[in-house]
């Protein structure tokens, strides 16, 4: 998937975009809506850095920049409708010529018989160029709105970047709950409505 060209420098076959001010780079099989999802992200105010194909470049403290080509920074290949340029149809607002790459969503094909994370709890990396980057796994199927998931996931970064891990915390509560609720009723945690708060 990586063609390398140097100790810092490579290029991958995805799509970047800045999602909340999250560099997020989507990658997956041919097929699997990568551009499709970017652009319904840009229509939802979010900006397009490249597509089809990412220069990356690791700079010296670390981080990783992508960019696209400059044949074809700002174009997009979408099924069924061709080349289109972002720019031109959505405005300078829609795209970024560079960004720092701090999530990799990997869009996956949907397979009953695969193994999903479904709490959340232990972190995924991805590397590039030697810098591990946080990585999450997406299956995709018909009837999925896969933007507005990378959106939850880049406000779920944000927010675990300020030290907020919900998954955690929420299987701390469950640890607590079971030390602690030993020997009391299954609904004791669960507000005593009256009738009259029920009409």
């Amino acid at each position: 998937m990586a063609k390398e060209e140097g100790a810092s420098r490579t290029t991958l076959h995805g799509v970047l975009t800045d999602v909340y001010g999250i560099g997020v780079l989507l990658l997956g099989e041919s097929g699997t809506g990568k551009s499709e999802c970017a652009l319904d992200l840009v229509t939802r105010g979010h900006r397009l850095v490249a597509d089809d194909v990412v220069e990356l470049v690791r700079e010296s403290n670390g981080i990783i920049i992508g960019r696209g080509p400059a044949r074809i920074r700002h174009h997009m290949e979408i099924r069924g409708l061709g080349i289109i340029n972002v720019r031109d149809l959505f405005g300078v607002a829609a795209i970024r010529y560079r960004k720092r790459i701090e999530l990799v969503i990997l869009l996956e094909a949907w397979r009953p018989d695969e193994e999903y994370d479904r709490l959340g709890v232990e972190e995924q990396t991805y590397s590039i160029l030697g810098v591990p980057i946080p990585r999450l796994r997406i299956p995709v199927s018909a009837g999925r709105n896969i933007a507005i998931l990378v959106e939850v996931a880049a406000r779920n970064h944000l927010l675990k970047l300020m030290g907020v891990h919900a998954a955690r915390k929420f299987a701390a509560r469950l640890s607590e709950g079971e030390a602690g609720d030993a020997g009391m009723p299954a609904d004791a945690d669960l507000p005593q409505l009256s009738r009259d708060d029920t009409e």
